[in-house]
C-alpha cells in the first residue's frame, strides 16, 4: 500500500515522502496514530501544492535575503566605546550591540545569534563581521569601534 508519512518514520522516510509499506502495517500502525495517510489521489494532489508552495516561500525568502546582503555591503555600523588606554577597550564589543547598533542607526534588524564573530573585538578600528542571513546567503556587516 502506498502512504504519505506525516511525521518522520524510522526506516521508512521522512515527513513527506510516499512510500510503499505492507498493507497490514499501514491500516494497523501508521493510519490510526496518524503518522501517514493513504495515497489517493486528492492526497497526491494536496501534497504537490504543498511541496510547490514550499518551493515558493524558499525561493521568496531567499531573494530577500539576497537583497538585504546587497544592501549591507554600503552599509558601516558605528559603535562608540570606552577604553582603558593603548587603543584597548573596557570588555568587548559584542554581537548583541553591533544587532542594536544596526537596527538603531539603518534600520535593518538582524538577530544577534546570526552574526558570526571570528574575533573578539577588544580594541578599535574597523571590522568586517560575518552574517547569516538564511538559504545560505551570507553577508558581511561593515563595523567601525571609536572612542566614546
Amino acid at each position: 500500500m502506498k502512504v504519505i508519512l506525516q511525521q518522520d518514520v524510522r526506516d521508512h522516510g521522512k515527513k513527506g515522502q510516499l512510500v510503499d509499506v505492507s498493507d497490514g502495517y499501514a491500516r494497523n500502525y501508521l493510519i490510526p496514530r496518524k503518522l501517514a495517510v493513504e495515497a489517493t489521489s486528492a492526497t497526491l494532489n494536496s501534497m504537490r501544492q504543498q511541496e510547490a508552495a514550499r518551493r515558493r516561500r524558499e525561493e521568496i525568502e531567499r531573494a530577500e535575503a539576497k537583497a538585504l546582503a546587497v544592501k549591507l555591503e554600503g552599509l558601516v555600523v558605528k559603535i562608540s566605546a570606552k577604553s582603558g588606554g593603548a587603543g584597548k577597550l573596557f570588555g568587548s564589543v559584542t554581537s548583541a550591540e553591533i544587532s542594536d547598533a544596526l537596527l538603531k542607526q539603518h534600520g535593518v534588524a538582524i538577530e544577534k545569534n546570526k552574526l558570526a564573530l571570528d574575533e573578539h573585538i577588544k580594541s578599535f578600528g574597523t571590522y568586517a563581521v560575518r552574517c547569516k542571513l538564511g538559504h545560505e546567503v551570507p553577508g558581511v556587516v561593515n563595523v567601525v569601534v571609536t572612542e566614546g
